[in-house]
């Protein structure tokens, strides 16, 4: 350990120079909140991470203590204290974080905000001039903060991950599929002083924060300026014909520059042992209805694989009309279409609300975890479809191979996408000429795990690269981030030119001179 946090002191400015070598963490005096030291279970409990199953022993996401703050007082005394002992703090919303940079080791401090702001001024919605803003604090988690939207007929591009918290949601903590049709603008909390206001785009740069965000002020969409907006879900048992169409269906979407900005696709692949039943409420009474195959003489469903569609349709302008054979192509030979008609016009708060997993996460086993981008806009013809479908069969058809997979394709290109459009805003969110985004997950059981490394190294082999038939270039998104944790050794595949990178390195320096902020390699290196 001591290694460990010397390498990082000389890296990246971790901790002041003056810092003990090992400096002796223990609870902080003053705090109203609740606080949890190693050795007990509730301290177990609360360091849980989405990446635990992954990297809790290898990165030893084990802070020395872990604080729960009831006030902005207990943040203040938590950071004043990390000053004092020359340790860092890893800041916490919902720990959903795939590399495990929402979390740190001793002796630095696990800052968890999960529960904090909830109090009824920790959100609030108001007009100004014919727009709809939301004021909010970060502890909400997506599926908490949607079904307020939904309540209040707002709405905003979001992901699909309940537990996902706000606060990293909106630090370059996620996507979704709305990202083709709309676009989000956030106000943040300035950290220094904690108090003070600034407008504008975030200039946060990596799941390293620069500072406490505590509450944001957000531009949110209104249902009545989309009336006419059309959505669909659709389950289809998993089959390979099946998939290659519909993939083929988004492929068209993406090389098309031209296609219009009002659609959006979002295509999932979950293997068998998926509980399906968690995605959407009814959907247990329409497989028992038409599928009594699945369960069995105990009444418990045995799990099909699955293909997952979220189709979604918005008018801009006044005229816009929707190819209803676009949703035609998609739904044909479904074997459900989940709601009251097969394509529902409904108002979009209510779309994105039933487009939420009610699940925490995918499957409760260790994983390999890709996310591909690419800026191509030759897919067809590279032929990436047929590749993609390929290797998704690899790893889904072979039965009882103890590996499963969560793979997610959606589009975001086109000089229509408001994705592409937003490029340039101020923020430090990358590669925003990106046309295709492919997840791809593989969990396995332990014994299993040299087989869900080798099935990715074959994708990044031939995905990737000067000859990849999806990407020429390694081109990561920090909230899909795998691989090295090194981000200063790595930062050319999350950011696109040094010039970005230098500049926040930069504002690292003014902004976190102590390394406080700075409590794992996945951060930016402060500047010399």
């Amino acid at each position: 350990m001591g290694s460990i946090l010397s390498t990082l002191r000389r890296a990246f400015g971790l901790l002041s120079p003056t810092a003990a070598a090992t400096p002796t963490v223990a609870t902080i005096a003053g705090i109203t909140g609740t606080q949890f030291l190693p050795g007990s279970s509730t301290y177990d409990n609360n360091k849980y991470q989405y990446a635990t199953s992954t990297y809790g022993v290898e990165r030893d996401l084990n802070p020395a203590l872990i604080v729960r703050p009831k006030t902005k007082e207990d943040i203040v005394l938590t950071l004043k204290y990390a000053k004092e002992k020359g340790v860092a703090v890893a800041i916490k919303t919902g720990g959903h974080q795939y590399s495990g940079a929402s979390s740190t080791s001793a002796p630095n401090i696990q800052l968890d905000l999960e529960d904090t702001f909830k109090g009824p001024d920790d959100r609030a919605i108001f007009r100004k001039e014919g727009k709809a803003y939301v004021r909010t604090s970060v502890s909400w988690s997506l599926g908490e903060f949607n079904e307020w939207a939904t309540k209040n007929k707002v709405f905003v591009p979001h992901g699909q991950c309940t537990e996902v918290h706000l606060g990293g949601h909106v630090q370059s903590g996620g996507y979704g599929q709305l990202g083709r049709s709309f676009v989000m603008e956030i106000r943040k909390r300035s950290p220094k002083p904690m108090t003070q206001t600034y407008s504008g785009h975030s200039s946060g740069g990596s799941p390293g924060n620069f500072g406490v965000l505590t509450h944001f002020t957000l531009q949110v969409h209104q249902d009545e300026d989309y009336n006419g907006s059309r959505g669909m879900k659709a389950l289809y048992f998993y089959d390979t014909k099946t998939l290659k169409r519909l993939v083929d269906i988004l492929v068209e979407m993406s090389d098309n520059e031209d296609f219009p900005r009002n659609y959006d696709l979002c295509i999932s692949v979950l293997s068998s042992a998926f509980p399906l039943l968690d995605l959407w409420p009814g959907l247990d009474e329409m497989m028992a209805r038409d599928h009594p195959e699945l369960y069995g003489k105990n009444g418990l469903i045995a799990y099909p694989r699955a293909i997952i569609v979220y189709a979604q349709w918005v008018p801009f302008e006044k005229g816009d009309q929707c190819d209803m054979s676009w949703f035609d192509r998609i739904k044909e030979g479904s074997d459900f279409i989940l709601g009251k008609n097969d394509v529902e016009e409904k108002p979009m708060s209510q779309l994105t609300g039933d487009w939420i997993f009610r699940n925490v996460r995918e499957f409760e086993k260790p994983y390999v975890k890709r996310t591909y981008t690419t800026n191509s806009h030759t897919l067809g013809k590279d032929g990436w479809a047929d590749w993609v479908v390929n290797r998704i069969d690899a790893i889904v058809k072979p039965e009882h191979n103890r590996c499963w997979l969560s793979a997610q394709l959606q589009g975001f290109g086109g000089k229509n996408s408001m994705f592409t459009r937003n490029a340039g805003n101020g923020t430090a969110y990358s590669w925003r000429d990106t046309t295709m985004c492919a997840t791809m997950d593989c969990f396995h059981n332990p014994e299993t795990k040299t087989r869900a490394e080798d099935w990715q190294k074959v994708n990044d082999e031939e995905a990737i690269g000067p000859n990849g038939v999806f990407s020429k270039k390694d081109r990561r998104f920090l909230w899909g981030s795998y691989g090295d944790w090194n981000l200063d050794a790595v930062w050319n595949t999350y950011h696109e030119d040094q010039a970005k990178y230098d500049k926040l390195r930069r504002i690292r320096k003014a902004a976190d001179p102590y390394g406080i902020f700075t409590p794992n390699p996945f951060c930016v290196k402060r500047a010399d």
